[in-house]
């Protein structure tokens, strides 16, 4: 489970109403082609920032290419995943200020397994786990992007330190940057006009009953700000591995 489905679930009854009412459309055709079609939209704009490979880098200071692959099919697993978080984290913005989603039309189910087909060792680095220069690292990506934690793919990433502190090196100098905010704001309002205009909505969610849902678990003011941080961070991150996964693709 990512970051965002996990605090999301702090709060019952809204994460209950929300992931009810997303659902049909999360197992739709047309949804898991959406998130496809933004993640190659993203991967191609990032490449156009000409990151700098790493894999020689990494090989002359002795990774095999196991280690190599096994790094690349975690970035594919994030790279895949967190589009669907994107959308997620969209819709509950979006409906708890008010704002609705698509028509409530049905769509056809998608069949099969879209997700990448790999075996990742995920293990989380987590702070007081880690060494004393991925402990600079995180609190230099803390800083770096105004976050008060580090996400989940970062810790996932941090499992090969040595690794992680040469492909953060290399994107931070990107970081706002025109480019980079660019290729940010792009994806926000990509996501925007998926959740409202594109797709359909054949749960049925609706502002209304997405905030009573919130009113249940407490302030839905408290509830919209979780929203909105993983609603803003996510186009950044969704950028930022399309950058890692460039620096070993080429």
């Amino acid at each position: 489970m990512g970051v965002v489905t996990m605090a999301f679930s702090h709060y019952p009854h809204f994460f209950d109403c929300l992931w009810r009412g997303l659902k049909p459309l999360a197992e739709s055709q047309v949804f898991v082609g959406e998130c496809a079609r933004l993640r190659t939209s993203v991967e191609t704009q990032v490449h156009a920032l000409n990151p700098q490979p790493v894999a020689q880098r990494l090989q002359s200071t002795g990774y095999a290419p196991r280690e190599l692959d096994q790094i690349r099919a975690c970035i594919d697993v994030f790279s895949h995943g967190n589009f669907p978080y994107l959308l997620t984290a969209t819709a509950a913005r979006r409906l708890l200020e008010g704002r609705e989603l698509g028509e409530p039309v049905r769509t056809p189910q998608f069949t099969g397994r879209h997700a990448p087909g790999v075996d990742v060792p995920f293990v989380l680095m987590e702070s007081h786990h880690a060494d004393a220069g991925t402990r600079e690292v995180y609190r230099d990506i803390m800083r770096t992007l105004g976050l008060p934690f580090v996400n989940t793919d970062y810790r996932a990433l941090a499992r090969w330190p040595s690794y992680f502190a040469l492909a953060w090196n290399g994107l931070k100098p990107f970081i706002d940057t025109r480019e980079h905010a660019g290729i940010c704001m792009e994806v926000h309002q990509q996501a925007n006009r998926l959740m409202g205009e594109t797709l359909p909505n054949p749960g049925g969610l609706t502002a209304s009953s997405l905030r009573a849902a919130a009113e249940r678990d407490g302030d839905p003011v408290e509830i919209l700000q979780v929203a909105r941080l993983f609603q803003w961070l996510l186009p950044g991150l969704v950028t930022n591995v399309a950058f890692f996964r460039a620096q070993l693709t080429g």
